[in-house]
C-alpha cells in the first residue's frame, strides 16, 4: 500500500473524526458535571445560611438541633467542594483530549490535501510529458 493512499487517509480521517466526536461528548458531560456540582455546592451554602442562629432563639434543644444540622451541612459543603474540584480536573483533561483529537484530525486533513495537491501536480506533469497530438483541429472561428 502506498504511503499516500487516499483510501488509507480517508479511513484515518473517519477514525479521527469519530475519536474527536467521542472526546467532545466526554467534554460536554464533564462540563455538565461541573455545573451540577457547582449547583449542589450553592444549594448547600444556601441551606447553611438559612440555618444560621437567630436572635430570637427559643429552646436550647432547637439550638442544639440547628448546630448539628449546620455541622452536617458544613461536612456536605466540604464534600461538595472536593467534588467540584474533581469535576473541574476531569473537565480540564477532557478539554486537553479534545484539543489533541482536533489536532490529530487536522493533521490527517492536511495530509489528504497535500496528497491531492501532489496527485494534481503529477497529473499535470504527466500531461506535459505527453507527445504532441498529430491531429490538427479545425479552426472554429
Amino acid at each position: 500500500m502506498a504511503n499516500n493512499d487516499p483510501k488509507r487517509f480517508n479511513r484515518l480521517l473517519r477514525v479521527r473524526t469519530l475519536q474527536l466526536n467521542q472526546v467532545r461528548a466526554q467534554e460536554g458531560h464533564a462540563r455538565a458535571k461541573v455545573a451540577q456540582e457547582e449547583a449542589l455546592r450553592a444549594r448547600i451554602a444556601q441551606l447553611a445560611a438559612n440555618v444560621a442562629p437567630s436572635p430570637s432563639a427559643g429552646l436550647a434543644t432547637s439550638m442544639i438541633a440547628a448546630a448539628h444540622y449546620r455541622e452536617r451541612l458544613q461536612h456536605s459543603a466540604q464534600a461538595a467542594e472536593r467534588r467540584v474540584e474533581v469535576a473541574e480536573q476531569t473537565l480540564s483533561h477532557a478539554e486537553n483530549a479534545t484539543r489533541e483529537a482536533k489536532r490529530d484530525q487536522t493533521a490527517i486533513e492536511k495530509l489528504i490535501a497535500r496528497a491531492e495537491a501532489d496527485a494534481a501536480l503529477k497529473a499535470l506533469r504527466d500531461l506535459e510529458e505527453l507527445p504532441p497530438s498529430g491531429r490538427k483541429h479545425a479552426d472554429l472561428a
